[in-house]
């Protein structure tokens, strides 16, 4: 009988426990995927203040688990309980470190202690196989909060008799995200300046990167598209990691994110006013008219493209670039809907189009998700003009409701999206390759001219809701290298 793959997979947040980003995405559904594969997954979270106020049912499974920071022993708290798929759940629970507003920051800024904070969180991940005698054949580490972990495999739990041995694969979700901190600090850590602390090590200009921590020190390497794993070995994208990366190349593999369609599906999305399929489309007409309706738009706009953002408000996802071309776009008699939060400056200059053009710009600020789902269900294209963009799931979620992405030719975007072609009806989408107003301005035009050209709209609507970006289809390429850290294939 087949031995079961043992996992740890380690994520700062996962849906549907704790989220600020894309990786919550990706840590909710990635394990549950694996599960269905018949690995044994098990996934741990901090015990932040938003899971402590859910209505999560857990249980204490460890009362007193001693976990070091520099040269003290904390003690931690650890509860269980299980993701919808029922993946094993670990929070561990420090509330002079966890029990916060936010996850990593505030609007001031990111928490002065984050490395104490993700050491213990890195530590006590270890430390709870331990206590459970849990033997991981892979440690599966996300982003740079627990990049720690493969430098501390490499050091003081190399002798471990339960995570010693194990297989660490490291994957950068934003590497916009380093983990950078002061070098006086590196004691904390339980690494020692003698064997981590040098430009082959965890040293970054002077400073410690948590990231460049898990680049150097796990054994396979992977990000969330293909184009992206290329991507950062250049200058123009690398953000001073190119470098390592590039010396890494044949450790480092693409593996393109995926879809939840247990959550993303017009047909059985309980957030529509109607549900819909490619056999019941008419469905996807009454959300459009029901979001005008919700936005307090032009009911004229029935008829003409509605464009939707939905996006963090700042310029790595191209809203410098829409901003410019703003009144070209109204004048093409287009409305437009945008649902985000971020920089001051970028939301001053959209609510002001808002004001100055009533029925025609709808700009909601902060996060709603139940309203994402209707904004990606009335509209008819969705914007991403990234400067970059590892992997994006937005647009791989518009395709299955029949709402055609506008994207530049960046990362994820460039791997899941190809202009449609009118003279072979092949394609899912538009793409521009320069970063510019300009560029981004041409490709909506034609993306406008075509959506008034009904059968060739419907053909490209139809294309990508054929498309199938699922979970399970990424989660055999992560089996597969899986299995060659390992060394079984």
């Amino acid at each position: 009988m087949r031995e079961r793959i043992k996992v740890l997979f380690l994520s700062p947040e996962a849906v549907p426990f704790a989220k600020t980003g894309g990786l919550a995405d990706v840590a909710g559904s990635l394990p549950q995927a694996l599960n269905r594969l018949d690995l044994d997954i098990r996934l741990v979270l901090p015990l932040y203040t938003m899971v402590r106020h859910s209505k999560i049912k857990m249980h204490l499974l460890f009362n007193d688990v001693k976990v070091p920071l520099g040269g003290t022993l904390l003690s931690v708290r650890v509860w269980e309980a299980q993701t919808p798929g029922e993946v094993p759940v670990y929070f561990i629970e420090r509330e002079d470190m966890f029990d916060r507003p936010h996850l990593y920051g505030t609007a001031l800024g990111d928490y002065h202690d984050n490395l104490e904070r993700f050491t213990v969180y890195s530590h006590g991940a270890l430390r709870i196989a331990e206590e459970l005698s849990f033997t991981p054949d892979v440690i599966h580490c996300n982003d740079w909060q627990s990049g720690l972990v493969p430098a501390l495999l490499a050091g003081p739990y190399s002798t471990s008799p339960f995570v010693g041995k194990a297989r660490t694969i490291f994957t950068i979700h934003n590497l916009g995200y380093q983990g950078i901190f002061p070098a006086e600090k590196l004691y904390l850590t339980g690494l020692t300046r003698e064997t981590c602390f040098h430009p082959e090590g965890l040293e970054f200009w002077g400073k410690i990167s948590l990231l460049k921590a898990g680049i150097v020190y796990a054994d396979s390497i992977t990000t969330v598209s293909s184009t992206y794993a290329k991507e950062i070995q250049t200058d123009n994208y690398g953000m001073g990691m190119e470098g390592i990366l590039h010396h890494r190349r044949s450790s480092l593999t693409g593996i393109l994110n995926g879809a939840d369609y247990h959550v993303w599906n017009p047909a059985d999305d309980s957030n529509l006013a109607v549900p819909y399929s490619l056999k019941k489309i008419a469905g996807k007409r009454r959300c459009k008219e029901a979001l005008i309706k919700e936005m307090h738009l032009d009911r004229s706009l029935t008829t003409q493209p509605l464009l939707a953002m939905i996006s963090r408000l700042d310029t790595q996802k191209g809203l410098d670039l829409l901003i410019k071309i703003l009144d070209d776009i109204l004048s093409l008699n287009a409305g437009l809907v945008i649902l985000g939060t971020g920089e001051a400056s970028i939301q001053e200059a959209l609510k002001t189009t808002a004001i100055n053009n009533p029925g025609r710009v709808a700009l909601t600020v902060g996060f709603d998700e139940p309203l994402a789902h209707r904004i990606i269900a009335g509209a008819d294209m969705l914007l991403i003009p990234s400067r970059y963009e590892p992997c994006g799931l937005t647009q791989m979620y518009a395709l299955k409701y029949g709402t055609i992405p506008v994207v530049r030719a960046t990362g994820g975007l460039d791997d899941t999206i190809t202009p449609f072609n009118p003279q072979t009806g092949k394609g899912n989408g538009f793409k521009f390759t320069a970063y510019t107003p300009k560029a981004l301005l041409r490709t909506l035009q034609k993306a406008i001219e075509l959506f008034h050209t009904t059968g060739a709209w419907r053909k490209l609507r139809t294309n990508g809701m054929k498309e199938d970006f699922s979970w399970d289809r990424s989660a055999h390429s992560y089996l597969e290298l899986y299995n060659t850290t390992m060394g079984k294939t």
